[in-house]
């Protein structure tokens, strides 16, 4: 029994059955002891949400953002942190609406906001910029493991004709190809309004001109 095994059976059970599959009781049959021996290596079910969520950060890559311009090392990581979501899709719902408070999650996020104000973007700026790229990055790992066909119209096709003929031919390529083109063309429009974005805020603060949150970049 250690913290690290805990975490890991806590993980391969969501990504069997769900988060509907997880309780600490469940966890703790599954390591084949009682549930008070579990708080011998964790404090509760925060801590261990949080070990789970540890695992599944250390599956990104951070490393571009000390080596790269802030838009080329974002994407890098958009497209490891999408494929470590994907691998374990049901941990979203549970990581998505849980405090976080993990070190090694901490530090990631401490990366990725450190290389976008090296990149000049103003610090009240940088949770939104992070938030926004982070909800689609989701968003983005749900569709790579969703249904084939999540858009049916079948009888009602007629009554949506631009959308069923959409869909006839997105539905051309493979799933994962038609995902792929999906967040190949979300990520590179939501990296190149952010590059546009920050070019303005660059004039508004040049200019003394008042940006959209009410202030100016010098502020």
């Amino acid at each position: 029994m250690s913290a690290e095994l805990i975490a890991r059976e806590a993980l391969a059970m969501i990504d069997a059955g769900g988060t509907d599959a997880f309780s600490l009781p469940r966890l703790a049959d599954r390591l084949g002891v009682r549930t008070a021996s579990l708080y011998n290596h964790l404090d509760g079910r925060p801590a261990v949400i949080e070990g789970v969520r540890r695992l599944v950060v250390e599956e990104m890559d951070v490393s571009a953002f000390a080596v790269l311009p802030w838009p080329d090392a974002l994407a890098a990581w958009a497209r490891s942190y999408r494929d470590a979501f994907a691998r374990h899709p049901h941990a979203i719902e549970l990581l998505a609406t849980t405090t976080i408070s993990s070190p090694a999650t901490l530090a990631m996020y401490e990366a990725v906001v450190a290389a976008l104000a090296r990149g000049g973007w103003p610090e009240r700026h940088l949770v939104a910029v992070l938030t926004s790229v982070e909800s689609f990055l989701l968003g983005s790992a749900l569709d790579l493991v969703a249904p084939p066909l999540m858009i049916a119209p079948s009888e009602h096709a007629p009554r949506v004709p631009v959308l069923a003929a959409a869909l006839r031919a997105a539905h051309g390529g493979s799933k994962s190809a038609r995902a792929d083109q999906a967040f190949d063309a979300g990520l590179d429009a939501l990296i190149r309004g952010l590059t546009a974005r920050l070019a303005e805020l660059d004039e508004a603060s040049a200019t003394g001109e008042v940006d959209g949150t009410g202030g100016t970049r010098a502020e």
